[in-house]
């Protein structure tokens, strides 16, 4: 039965026709009979499928797959193996370089105390060399001091006398209005010196 205007025909339930062909169904497909795995009837054949496929993917594994994973975990245990053996190397290496960096520099701070030690006593040996020279020449000083001065007293006392002769008769004179005797005054001033 076509219709006008082109469209389509609706399939017929159970018919298994579609668009004017026909479709052969097996009558039990057609009215749902049960999955076919579970079928009785294609138990040994699929058995037989079961037992190729595990043989096939067994013998897959077996020679194909299971050596590449094997030869990628040997070689990834040997590279380990490898960092861990180079790790310890520069560990010793550090090691070894931390203890010449500790007794370098157990040599240096040796080096420096003898270096100060050296220039704190040269130092020392040259301020005392400097200042013995400078008392020697600080007490010879004081040594030509002192005797200007004791030159210089002894020149003051010898003029004090007369000093104090010519003043003692000048007062006596402004008080009393006469000059007095010399050997008086004299005598007076060497009585008051004297004491």
């Amino acid at each position: 039965m076509a219709q006008s205007g082109g469209a389509a025909e609706a399939p017929v339930p159970g018919t298994g026709t579609h668009s004017g062909v026909e479709i052969g169904v097996p009558p039990a497909e057609a009215h749902g009979a049960g999955f076919p795995p579970f079928d009785a009837t294609t138990f040994p054949s699929q058995l037989i499928w079961l037992a190729i496929a595990f043989v096939g993917l067994y013998l897959l594994m077996s020679r194909i797959a299971l050596p590449r994973i094997a030869n990628i975990l040997e070689e990834r245990h040997d590279r380990i193996a490898d960092d861990i053996e180079e790790a310890g190397k520069l560990k010793a290496e550090s090691e070894a370089a931390a203890k010449a960096y500790e007794q370098a520099l157990v040599g240096a701070r040796g080096k420096a105390t003898s270096i100060a030690t050296s220039t704190r006593d040269k130092l020392a040996a040259e301020a005392d060399a400097s200042r013995k020279a400078l008392e020697a020449e600080l007490a010879t000083k004081l040594a030509s001091a002192e005797a200007t001065i004791a030159a210089t007293k002894t020149s003051a006392m010898a003029n004090v006398r007369g000093i104090a002769v010519d003043a003692a008769g000048a007062i006596v004179n402004q008080l009393t209005g006469d000059a007095p005797a010399p050997q008086a005054v004299e005598a007076a001033v060497d009585k008051a010196i004297g004491s």
